[in-house]
């Protein structure tokens, strides 16, 4: 008599990542490349806090140092405050960008093109879309990490002078997931290490120009028109009214300008990365 071997049945997702829902579709699959994320990072907690360091020295060395060079500038109320005021909210801008970018940038091209893990991804239930957000979520998570932290140090350095700032960190999860999205929509266009100069080369100007240290009155009208183009800008712009309390109509705009870059950059990232994945 034949005895028929079955192969062993697949093992079940573990219910901590993926819920099974009645149709057979996985509810939330994008949470087990969150979960992935932060377990491959309990270990490297303080190398994943690091990136909150540079803007807080920039905070200390001009705040301070420069700062009393300078002596008050006209804030977005047109009255007075100190340079130390004008230049945190703008280091918390940058602090949101710089956590989402690097993120969304280096991890994700070397997790992409050397460690080959979305290959193995592609053979769950997760598809390109799932991998975009979780990376995109997980590199919007590194980036409130930094702003909150540097809120903190805001906060106890008497910096939040009005109670709009408690919407500081939600308009800085924004702020996150729009460079996060976009960042990493650009490296699936990327070939090799030499390309992440390009993103030196648009992060620098960037954090230089956008306002950070000096209004923008200070450009001729052409540079001022430039600069109102880069998102830093209007990300530094939202966290400013923010935090001194001049809120207005322009922070719709200012708000829709990252609602359109998370939207564009979802979609560019899940179909780069359909077509690099499953072609």
């Amino acid at each position: 008599m034949t005895t028929v071997t079955r192969p062993p049945a697949a093992p079940e997702p573990s219910g901590l990542l993926l819920r099974v829902l009645p149709t057979g579709f996985y509810a939330g699959r994008a949470t087990a490349l969150i979960e992935r994320a932060a377990i491959v990072n309990r270990r490297a907690w303080l190398l994943m806090f690091t990136g909150f360091f540079e803007p807080l020295f920039f905070l200390f060395g001009l705040g301070f140092g420069f700062g009393k060079l300078v002596g008050d500038v006209v804030g977005p109320t047109g009255q007075p405050m100190t340079y130390l005021a004008f230049v945190a909210p703008a280091l918390l801008a940058a602090s949101a960008m710089n956590g989402a970018v690097y993120d969304a940038t280096f991890n994700f091209f070397f997790k992409f093109k050397y460690r080959k893990l979305y290959d193995a991804v592609l053979a769950t239930p997760l598809g390109p879309l799932d991998i975009a957000i979780g990376e995109i979520t997980w590199a919007l998570i590194r980036g409130a990490m930094y702003a909150a932290g540097f809120l903190a140090v805001m906060l106890g350095m008497g910096l939040l002078t009005s109670w709009w700032a408690l919407l500081a960190l939600p308009a800085a999860l924004l702020i996150a997931f729009g460079f996060a999205a976009v960042a990493m929509a650009c490296t699936t266009f990327m070939r090799s290490w030499q390309d992440f100069d390009y993103v030196q080369l648009a992060l620098m100007p960037m954090f230089l120009f956008s306002t950070t240290f000096f209004p923008i009155t200070v450009y001729p009208p052409a540079i001022a028109f430039a600069v109102k183009c880069f998102p830093l800008y209007h990300a530094i712009e939202l966290m400013r009214g923010l935090c001194t309390g001049f809120v207005d109509a322009s922070m719709l705009g200012h708000l829709a300008y990252f609602a359109v870059m998370v939207a564009v950059g979802v979609v560019v990232s899940a179909r780069r990365l359909g077509k690099l994945l499953l072609s």
